[in-house]
């Protein structure tokens, strides 16, 4: 017997405009991204396809060009940390700790296919000792 759905259960989704300008946004500026998330909590959790698999949040915008700022707003606001970020940040034993599980993390790719690597230089002074980790041989 074929189950109908509850119009009420299927949750909403955003426009996708919203969500490129909320990751967008996420590169470079922090009040769009406050003001954003103040009208639209929703946007926190949002990915954006860019297309071929390359999938980016705000965090991972904020993770790769270096806005440790963003991204510590967003993981304030609730965002869920990932090893990119982490990298940026110079969280040294998350990394260490997901590449201990799984040694072909060292080098994940993120949005972009931005190396994990690059996300820990862009960390700068902050992020020395995953730079320091990840060139290990």
């Amino acid at each position: 017997m074929e189950q109908k759905l509850d119009p009420q259960s299927i949750p909403s989704t955003l426009p996708s405009e919203l969500v490129r300008q909320f990751v967008a946004s996420a590169h470079h500026e922090l009040d769009t991204v406050q003001s954003m998330l103040d009208v639209e909590p929703g946007l926190l959790h949002a990915a954006m396809n860019w297309g071929g698999g390359d999938w980016e949040t705000a965090l991972g915008a904020a993770a790769h060009v270096g806005r440790q700022d963003i991204a510590r707003y967003l993981l304030e606001q609730g965002a869920h940390l990932d090893l990119f970020a982490a990298a940026m940040l110079g969280y040294v034993d998350v990394v260490k700790s997901i590449v201990q599980v799984n040694p072909q993390a060292k080098h994940a790719k993120g949005p972009h296919g931005i190396p994990l690597l690059r996300h820990a230089y862009m960390g700068g002074e902050a992020a020395r000792d995953v730079v320091a980790f990840l060139e290990q041989k």
